[in-house]
C-alpha cells in the first residue's frame, strides 16, 4: 500500500513542481511523468489527466506537514505550534504555488460536486490539528470552550479564508507575513 501512494505522492510533486517552474499550461503529462520517474500506466491510473492534478494540492500541502513532524514538540505551547505551521504552509505556497493554480484549485473546490480535498478531515493537516489542539487543551494553552473539533473547523476556516483573500488581490501582499499576523490575532481568540 506504501508504494501506491508513494507513486501518487511522486506524480503529485513533480506536477506541482513543473506547474511553478513552467506554468500550468506549458506543462505535459509527459513531462510530468518524465519529472516523476513513474509510467503512463501509473498516471493514468491516479489522474485522468493534467485537470485531475489541480485538486491535488491539498495533498501537497499534506507531505509539508509531514516533513515538519519530526520538528514538532506536541507538549509545547500550541498556539505557537499553530502559527509555525501556518508560517512554513504559507511560505510553501508563496515560494513554490503559482498563484494562477492556487486560484483554479479554489475554483475547482467551489465548483465540483464530488470530493473537496480542502474540506477532507482525513487528510494529515485536519489529523495533525486535532492532534495539536487536543494537546493544547489539555496543557492548558487552548480554551476548553469549544471542543477540538469546532476549534479545528475555525482554524481551518481562517487559513483558507486568507489563502482565499490573497488570491482575489492577486497576491498583492506577502502571504507569510500578512497571512501569518491575521492567524496570530485569531489564535489569541483561542487562548484560556
Amino acid at each position: 500500500m506504501a508504494k501506491k501512494s508513494n507513486t501518487k505522492s511522486k506524480i503529485v510533486s513533480a506536477a506541482w513542481k513543473l506547474f511553478y517552474e513552467q506554468g500550468y499550461d506549458a506543462t505535459t503529462v509527459d513531462e510530468i511523468i518524465r519529472e516523476s520517474g513513474t509510467s503512463r500506466g501509473s498516471f493514468y491510473h491516479y489522474f485522468d489527466g493534467k485537470d485531475a492534478l489541480v485538486g491535488s494540492l491539498a495533498y501537497l500541502f499534506d507531505e509539508k506537514y509531514e516533513t515538519l513532524m519530526p520538528e514538532i514538540d506536541i507538549e509545547s505551547d500550541s498556539t505557537k505550534l499553530l502559527l509555525f505551521l501556518n508560517s512554513k504552509l504559507f511560505e510553501m505556497i508563496e515560494n513554490t504555488v503559482d498563484l494562477e493554480l492556487m486560484k483554479r484549485l479554489y475554483a475547482t473546490q467551489l465548483l465540483t460536486k464530488s470530493e473537496k480535498q480542502l474540506l477532507d478531515h482525513d487528510r494529515v493537516y485536519y489529523r495533525l490539528l486535532r492532534k495539536i489542539i487536543m494537546a493544547g487543551q489539555k496543557n492548558g494553552y487552548i480554551t476548553t470552550n469549544e471542543s477540538v473539533n469546532e476549534i479545528v473547523k475555525y482554524y481551518a476556516f481562517c487559513e483558507r479564508a486568507i489563502l482565499y483573500d490573497w488570491c482575489l488581490v492577486s497576491g498583492e501582499y506577502s502571504l507569510k507575513e500578512k497571512g501569518g499576523k491575521q492567524m496570530e490575532f485569531f489564535l489569541t481568540k483561542l487562548k484560556p
